[in-house]
């Protein structure tokens, strides 16, 4: 029986995939999150590949793990995970792709939808009593821009367009393919940088990696393109946003609102105390449930155990 520490927020999203491995020679065992804590469950319990969530792993996961294991991220991205080290140790990295693009593209719209019609600052009001008389507005006929045309903008792009008729403008530095973008996702046009992406559009929605060349690619610079009525939709990666340079932005006025999923530092708290994107009525805040789905935790949960099946040759 081969043995797999599987952090147990990610063992608990699908712990029917996880415990049902059981009978094809994989134990999984739900263990800590926490680096040290995980390394320490690794060596008590003789494991030999983790899968993880999107917490960060430094050094002592590495050095826990016996060479050539796999170190299987439940999700994609692989911002959390330090490779050269792994690699030093022959160890494999691992993610899962594809496994919750719609769960992603699905949640985006709603936040775009929910921004424009209140809901989640009315909910809170009516949960508390009050009945609040709030204007929103259609969608139809609103611009979408999308940055980053991948699998999940790409997503989002035909649900707008093709659903709610909004005009999609994509924004993509990489090589990409303006006419399979119009006519199988229903982007109107792409252009390689922000500003002309985002100079008329109502909603901008993020879509791109966390990596060293996009850390806090949303700063102040770029914000003060976008238009003083314009929603800021986030559920890549906190670390391309600027926080900080946001809070300014929406307390100022120079920015609607901002719908966020994801954050620098997870659970959130604020990067500057006297910034605190909370406090903040024109903000919605969700504690990054974009890939939390039923169907795409089950993808994801078979997508790690395949990883490893293959390494092991199984």
């Amino acid at each position: 029986m081969i043995r797999i520490a599987v952090t147990e927020l990610e063992f608990n999203k699908a712990r029917a995939v996880f415990e049902a491995a059981g009978g094809e020679g994989l134990e999984c065992l739900p263990a800590p999150a926490e680096e040290a804590a995980l390394a320490a469950f690794i060596r008590e319990h003789d494991i030999a590949h983790a899968v993880i969530g999107v917490e960060p792993y430094r050094d002592a996961l590495y050095e826990a793990l016996p060479r050539g294991a796999v170190i299987a991220r439940f999700g994609v991205g692989m911002d959390g995970v330090d490779r050269d080290k792994a690699a030093a140790r022959g160890q494999v990295c691992t993610n899962t792709p594809g496994a919750l693009d719609d769960s992603v593209a699905e949640f985006a719209v709603g936040l775009i939808l929910a921004a424009a019609r209140h809901i989640a600052v009315t909910a809170a009001q009516v949960a508390e009593g009050g009945w609040p008389p709030r204007v929103g507005c259609e969608l139809r006929g609103r611009t979408l821009a999308v940055i980053g045309c991948g699998a999940i903008g790409r997503r989002v792009a035909r649900c707008a367009s093709a659903g709610f008729g909004m005009r999609v403008i994509g924004c993509d530095p990489g090589p990409v393919d303006p006419g399979a973008l119009r006519d199988a996702w229903g982007v109107e046009r792409v252009e390689r940088d922000l500003a002309p992406a985002v100079r008329a559009a109502d909603f901008v929605s993020l879509h791109i990696p966390s990596i060293p060349a996009t850390r806090r690619t949303i700063n102040a610079e770029r914000l003060a393109m976008l238009p003083a009525n314009a929603w800021l939709i986030n559920t890549a990666r906190g670390a391309v946003v600027d926080e900080a340079a946001l809070f300014d932005a929406l307390a100022a006025g120079r920015l609607a609102g901002a719908a966020l999923d994801v954050y620098e530092h997870e659970p959130y708290t604020p990067i500057d105390p006297q910034r605190d994107l909370r406090t903040l009525s024109n903000v919605i805040l969700t504690p990054h449930l974009g890939s939390s789905t039923v169907e795409a935790c089950e993808r994801m949960a078979r997508a790690a155990l395949d990883a490893i099946r293959r390494e092991q040759g199984l």
